[in-house]
């Protein structure tokens, strides 16, 4: 078991912990990033099994190349790269496009908060059914800044992508999911009447 000590230390201190030996520390790291991790990758391959399987490949990645990791990147940013270049290679290897539509977002909904009334008038299922329309580059955004709390600057690092491309996309992907709630609000007022 994980001591309480570790438990309480931040990732780049958990990380120097891994570099001096300490397997516990690194241990920590997985807990605390393989659920979330594996959820981003599920972006992009559209399977639970080989989602956890490139995660864990990410964090094996990490391990035998273990002083490669900057300190001026969060540690967070750094694994999700990683996760995301070997997502696409999986990819290329396999020839596959996914349909980012039909990738269950459920047990993020609950987590995102637009700063629009509109979004917190409507249900779940439509939040959902918006989402899932966008563009896969801004599904992908929209979790990463909502639901895993990345900055502009650590988002543009991972998708490789600039700062200002990053919080166009964001407000693009806000727009949308807006404009769709509220073309879903005025059809049911309608069909209300009617």
């Amino acid at each position: 078991m994980i001591n309480e000590v570790l438990n309480k230390k931040s990732d780049p201190d958990l990380y120097k912990e891994f570099l001096l030996g300490n397997r516990d520390a690194f241990n920590l790291l997985m807990i605390r990033h393989r659920k979330a991790l594996t959820n981003f990758i599920m972006y992009y391959v559209k399977n639970v099994e080989i989602a956890e399987d490139i995660a864990q490949d990410s964090f094996l990645y990490i391990i035998i190349n273990k002083k490669y990791y900057d300190f001026k990147f969060s540690f967070k940013t750094y694994l999700y790269t990683i996760a995301k270049s070997r997502a696409l290679n999986y990819l290329k290897r396999e020839k596959k496009t996914i349909p980012l539509t039909d990738i269950d977002i459920d047990n993020f909904v609950s987590e995102l908060n637009v700063e629009d009334e509109v979004i917190n008038n409507v249900d779940r299922e439509q939040i959902i059914s918006a989402i899932r329309t966008l563009k896969k580059d801004y599904q992908i955004i929209v979790y990463l800044y909502y639901f895993q709390n990345f900055k502009y600057k650590e988002i543009s690092e991972i998708l490789n992508i600039s700062m200002s491309k990053t919080k166009m996309s964001l407000n693009r992907a806000k727009k949308n999911i807006k404009k769709i709630l509220k073309e879903e609000k005025k059809h049911d007022d309608r069909s209300r009447i009617y």
